[in-house]
């Protein structure tokens, strides 16, 4: 049977319609009800059949606690870690490593106690090292903790350890590094919130450059790097470069709104996530831009994906494909 961790977010809602289409033996832990309506909308743009979504076994768990979570890896002979909190913000540090890395150590753990086959992590690009001259980032890219690093970026890094920790004390595993995923179903967080922000008129842009990646690549990617002999190996997941204007003019067009015309210029961003300081600061109220994310929005990043194409001899979506077809659920779902 398998495991499937993060079952209600993006990542793990498109793999468990995936598996279970596969007929695949699946569980799936979920920290509270309603969010099951997420996984239960994105199994209704692949089919009409309820069934599928049915075969799911859902166990109720959080990666923090070990003993439901004992309870979820009874008979388990795979697990895909897609659980994960995602924020940017400096004060959310010690909510991130509690879920990203001392969750995913719980997790490995685990897998060796229950002596599970396989598992494999879903990281970010955002753990890859820094290129010191032109050339591509590649999975050996080293990472520099010395580096005025997110805070993201740090906890998903120590995650990352722990699995290699794992490998050391015998588990296999695979670890991919997936760019900015984009997929329908989570309209109120990640790279959905985006989608949505741009619908409602979103006006500004920037022209920092990075990686994206359709979410159904992800999990089919993931699907046969489980179903291969490799082991103990990461891999950068990339379809495409694009700048983030490029991303949101499209996103505009495919929906016909307005395009966002203003530019950000990088010294609007340096000032920006400093007036966005002073107002949580005297407000109390969450950061929407650190220092860390207003310098990633305008720098411009090369990945290569020269290792995961040349395993699988895979073929990408093309990302205005995946914005298209993403921009005709989000109108569907008004």
């Amino acid at each position: 049977m398998i495991l499937v961790t993060g079952g209600t977010g993006l990542v793990g809602s498109h793999l468990l319609y995936k598996l279970a289409s596969n007929n695949q033996k699946v569980r799936a832990i979920y920290r509270s009800e309603h969010k099951l309506d997420i996984t239960r909308r994105v199994f209704s743009y692949y089919s009409q059949d309820t069934s599928l979504f049915e075969s799911i076994e859902w166990i109720k768990a959080d990666v923090l606690n070990i003993p439901d979570l004992e309870i979820a890896f009874k008979d388990i002979t795979q697990v895909y870690h897609c659980a994960a909190l995602v924020s940017f913000d400096p004060n959310d540090y010690i909510a991130l490593k509690r879920t990203n890395t001392l969750g995913t150590a719980n997790i490995v753990n685990l897998c060796l106690s229950f002596k599970v086959n396989k598992l494999c992590y879903v990281s970010s690009i955002a753990t890859l090292g820094t290129s010191l001259t032109n050339a591509p980032i590649t999975e050996e890219t080293y990472w520099n903790p010395e580096e005025d690093n997110n805070v993201y970026a740090i906890t998903k890094y120590g995650a990352e350890m722990e699995v290699w920790r794992g490998t050391q004390e015998g588990l296999h595993a695979v670890i991919i590094n997936p760019g900015v995923i984009l997929g329908s179903g989570t309209w109120n967080q990640g790279s959905g919130n985006l989608f949505k922000r741009v619908y409602d008129g979103l006006k500004y842009y920037t022209n920092g450059v990075t990686g994206f990646v359709a979410v159904e690549d992800v999990v089919t990617i993931m699907i046969n790097l489980m179903d291969t002999d490799v082991k103990n190996e990461s891999y950068i997941v990339i379809s495409e470069h694009w700048s983030y204007k490029k991303l949101l003019q499209t996103i505009a067009t495919h929906f016909g709104v307005h395009l966002p015309k203003k530019e950000v210029q990088p010294w609007q961003a340096k000032l920006g996530w400093r007036l966005d300081w002073l107002r949580h600061k005297l407000t109390r109220k969450p950061r929407l831009l650190s220092k860390q994310l207003a310098k990633t929005i305008n720098t411009t990043s090369n990945y290569s994906t020269a290792k995961i194409t040349t395993l699988l001899n895979y073929n990408w979506i093309p990302i205005e494909t995946s914005i298209a077809s993403i921009c005709k659920q989000f109108k569907n779902d008004l």
